[in-house]
């Protein structure tokens, strides 16, 4: 959610704080701002401004900030409303502080504080941070280090955080519980010949592409303190550590729009690319799936498998159910990790939990995997980010390839998902014997040519767009579909509703005669996924039944379908695929017919309001 980025070195740091956060915005944030050690003057400085980074800018052009160390921060509202008072970095004396989560025993601690005679400007749960670290330096007499790390047994919560101190110049020291942070380790900038002595701080690698692509993950309980030419790390015990060291793999260049109008369009075309080396990275065989490292074990002799996500993982993962159930014959349950662990989940070391992460960083996903581990079963983890929490937590991991995925709006991480989720289910099949060398190959060949398949859907494009115009105005839609057109209709929905901010509602067709068919009528589109298959005649029936009550219809049906346009208003075709496929093919008009939709209304469609790209506090 939050953004923090940190720098220490030579360089003028306002200007490298500033590019961090731009790469950060895609997170979602409602303000920003930074705080740098002005050594000339020898005094810290902070400026923070609510609305887009552009504000903050405009800002430090009448009030420049110069120095070589400094803290910056977008942030997405917990605890007060959007303003530039509850804007980060916040400051109490010689200290200045950004934070990512939640401090949950912050009332007590602030009530503490100021009757000790603290002011607070502001209304966060953060600002408490600050307060203490100022006060434990002012009690005890301690470096800015010490500090940090005699505070944090006082905090209840989730914190990924960076504190400067004018006291202590030249040095940021960082904390992590529950949150991500990471260490940049400098060296020659992109198109730079020669190191210059620095070193940055980040809650997302995105943010230091430009400078370095070596890091190193903090672990939870760590504590570092990092200098231009030397980084010390400590664990929650305060004992010396190394952390190992990675290579960030995506170019900067992966990063940009390169010509498209927003990055979820962008990221929609890149969809063939990412399924391609999706099934190159997973092993993909003639007739089996490697899956270099693998073991599950015999998953169903040990119990069921429970798939966990949040939004459109959940999505994925009810897809899931469907693949592994209907091709290996293993009784799957899926469950909203948000829900999990609050409802005494029945777990046993039987259980195999997969869990599904864009970021690897979702805290509502995170936390479920730990219960489930905690409770005993083997875990497995799909992701889209090397090196992320959850990865570091799971068993075993299966990457998806999908790139990074700038836009909050989740596209080809979605179908990746799907990707690795349908290759799973053909391992488990072929190892239990429940789909045979021919059907096993053939469903092998289909996702080997859905790159193609994707790539001559997106021709489509502007006859979609078209097609959007002509329900600009409604304020609501129904998504319909039955079987695994369920949870595309669900993520159809999803995608409308996140950037467009018109209300949508995703449904089993079955279920509209029990309650939603009460909303049908003229100004209400249903869009419904009719795809060739065992319940197409189902579906086709409840679509007579949305005409006779007037409502307007926009159908996903499969080429060659004759008989859809007799029944449907508006028809987008997709390629007949084996039914196992069908949920990646048929997600892609839909994710055009919502970013169409939302650039014709005017929405910030790659940072729809409200919403986070890593959703990091429950």
């Amino acid at each position: 959610m939050c953004g923090i980025i940190g720098y220490t070195g030579t360089r003028d740091v306002t200007p490298v704080l500033l590019d961090g956060l731009r790469r950060l915005e895609y997170r979602g944030y409602d303000s920003a701002g930074v705080a740098v050690f002005d050594a000339g003057a020898g005094l810290l400085r902070v400026a923070r401004r609510e609305g887009k980074i552009a504000g903050l800018e405009h800002l430090l052009q009448g009030e420049p900030l110069r120095g070589s160390v400094g803290i910056g921060h977008t942030r997405w509202a917990t605890h007060g409303r959007p303003s530039d008072d509850n804007a980060h970095p916040h400051r109490a004396g010689h200290v200045a502080v950004v934070h990512n989560g939640i401090i949950e025993n912050y009332q007590a601690l602030r009530a503490e504080l100021k009757a000790k005679g603290s002011a607070f400007a502001s209304e966060t749960d953060s600002e408490v941070i600050a307060h203490l670290i100022e006060a434990e330096i002012r009690a005890s007499g301690c470096d800015l280090l010490a500090a940090v790390q005699g505070i944090l047994p006082r905090l209840h919560g989730t914190w990924a955080m960076a504190a400067i101190s004018d006291k202590h110049p030249g040095e940021i020291v960082v904390a992590r519980h529950h949150a991500p942070l990471l260490i940049g380790l400098g060296g020659p900038g992109i198109g730079e010949k020669s190191p210059a002595p620095e070193n940055f701080v980040a809650s997302d690698a995105a943010a230091l592409l430009a400078y370095t692509r070596q890091v190193v993950d903090l672990e939870d309980g760590d504590v570092a303190r990092v200098r231009a030419d030397s980084v010390e790390i400590f664990d929650a015990l305060g004992e010396a550590v190394r952390r190992p060291r990675r290579r960030i793999e995506w170019s900067p260049m992966a990063a940009e729009r390169q010509g498209f109008k927003h990055f979820m369009l962008k990221e929609i075309h890149e969809q063939p690319r990412a399924i391609a080396d999706t099934l190159l990275g997973c092993g993909l065989g003639d007739d089996d799936v490697a899956f270099d490292g693998l073991d599950l074990g015999d998953a169903a002799a040990r119990g069921r498998i429970v798939i966990l996500g949040c939004g459109t993982s959940w999505h994925a993962a009810l897809t899931g159910k469907y693949l592994i159930e209907g091709l290996a014959r293993i009784r799957v349950e899926v469950d909203l990790a948000s829900e999990f662990r609050y409802r005494d989940p029945i777990i046993s070391g039987d259980d195999t939990v997969i869990a599904i992460s864009q970021s690897g960083e979702t805290a509502d996903t995170l936390a479920a995997l730990k219960e489930a581990k905690a409770r005993g079963a083997r875990t497995l983890a799909i992701c889209n980010v090397v090196g992320s929490t959850i990865t570091r937590v799971a068993d075993q991991v299966l990457y998806t390839r999908a790139g990074p995925e700038i836009s909050v709006a989740s596209t080809k991480a979605f179908t990746t998902q799907l990707t690795v989720l349908s290759l799973l289910a053909v391992h488990l099949g072929r190892r239990r014997g429940t789909i045979d060398l021919e059907a096993a190959r053939a469903l092998l060949d289909g996702l080997r040519d859905l790159p193609r398949q994707v790539d001559n859907l997106l021709a489509q494009g502007a006859a979609i767009r078209t097609i959007a115009r002509r329900y600009l105005q409604a304020r609501d839609c129904l998504y319909l579909g039955r079987g695994l057109g369920f949870p595309v209709a669900l993520e159809g929905a999803l995608k409308l509703k996140e950037i467009s901010y018109v209300h949508a509602e995703g449904y089993a067709s079955g279920e509209m005669k029990h309650g939603p068919i009460a909303l049908i009528d003229e100004q209400v589109p249903v869009i419904v996924v009719a795809l060739a298959g065992p319940g197409y005649h189902k579906v086709v029936s409840n679509l007579e039944e949305v005409r006779a009550r007037g409502g307007r219809i926009i159908a996903v049906a499969t080429m060659g379908d004759q008989a859809i346009g007799d029944v449907a208003d508006d028809v987008l075709l997709v390629p007949a695929v084996a039914e196992e496929l069908s949920p990646i093919i048929a997600s892609v008009p839909l994710q055009l017919l919502a970013y169409h939709f939302a650039d014709l209304k005017g929405t910030d469609v790659d940072q729809p309001r409200n919403l986070a790209k890593s959703v990091t506090v429950e």
